[in-house]
């Protein structure tokens, strides 16, 4: 894999500058409203716009406006905040950082700040492996031998630490000697279900566990479907393995296609759902009759994208 080396949360802390610290700690500020109220997707427009978050924090709230007394300086709350996080053992990235992710970058749903325990990985070759909490067994064989096949392919799997279809896929990749990045819908601090706890722990040891939520936020229904976009966008694509009419796959596969990432949906999605057949013959939408078909894809996917890519550096150095 090209781009950065792995990084572990004490390197990331003891090379953080100053301004760098102030710039996210402004991000956070502003996030957390305490500049009027802004909406995030407000804010990050005029973070992104600007360049700098602390530039935008000093244009709304000018330093001739102080705080009362009684009130501490949100900035120094947050920098206070940050400092906690990343003591506690997370790592703590916004949108302007030059570790994030780069392929979130490319989609409008890009989290503004991420939390991370585990090995972050550069240009991470990546698939989401998605589909019910209540799967059936076929559909749990299925999820597990694509997670297999895939980590022989040399892929991470990508999946939201939920029952059924996502747990087995994490599994099938732990137990596999591969690579599993698990996003996840609630604050990086909660255990989301229950029942995942030791999984959660050992995908935070052996792999990658990300929230972009604050640490201790609860589960709640738009969270889970915001995670899903950002599970679309760090994969190179989506692999929907069994899903219901309402399933958060669904929604998922949508995302995918709205970001440009391809979508394979298994034969036995399309089976079942009407939007899965409804899906199939727009524009990035594959459907995979078994594991070394979903395999296929997913490597002509990456040779084709490794492809683009050689053909422009060639540019550049010409």
């Amino acid at each position: 894999m090209g781009g950065m080396p792995p990084l572990g949360p004490g390197a990331y802390a003891e090379g953080m500058a100053g301004d760098e610290r102030m710039e996210q700690a402004a991000l956070v500020a502003l996030l957390r409203g305490k500049s009027g109220g802004a909406r995030w997707a407000e804010v990050m427009a005029n973070v992104m716009e600007a360049g700098s978050a602390l530039d935008v924090w000093h244009a709304r709230v000018p330093d001739a406006l102080l705080p009362l007394p009684a009130e501490s300086d949100p900035l120094q709350v947050a920098v206070a905040d940050i400092e906690r996080w990343t003591q506690s053992g997370l790592r703590f990235m916004t949108i302007m950082d030059e570790e994030y992710p780069s392929q979130l970058r490319a989609i409008h749903e890009a989290p503004p700040v991420l939390f991370t325990r585990g090995m972050l990985v550069g240009d991470d070759r990546a698939v989401s492996v998605v589909g019910s909490r209540k799967a059936s067994e076929r559909g749990l064989l299925m999820a597990s031998a694509i997670a297999r096949s895939l980590v022989g392919a040399g892929m991470t799997i990508v999946a939201g630490l939920a029952l059924g279809v996502d747990t087995a896929a994490h599994r099938a990749a732990l137990d596999a000697g591969g690579r599993t990045v698990a996003f996840i819908g609630t604050g990086i601090n909660r255990t989301y279900p229950a029942q995942n706890r030791s999984l959660h722990e050992e995908i935070a040891e052996k792999g990658l566990l990300a929230s972009q939520f604050w640490p201790d936020a609860p589960p709640q229904k738009f969270t889970f479907l915001m995670r899903n976009a950002t599970m679309s966008g760090y994969g190179c694509a989506t692999v929907v393995v069994e899903a219901g009419e309402q399933s958060g796959a669904r929604a998922q596969a949508r995302m995918a296609v709205s970001h440009g990432r391809p979508v394979i949906l298994t034969d036995l999605v399309v089976e079942k759902n009407t939007w899965a057949q409804a899906m199939v013959g727009r524009p990035g939408v594959r459907v995979a009759s078994s594991t070394q078909e979903v395999v296929d894809i997913v490597c002509g996917l990456v040779r084709g994208t490794a492809d683009v890519e050689d053909a422009l550096r060639h540019l550049v150095q010409v």
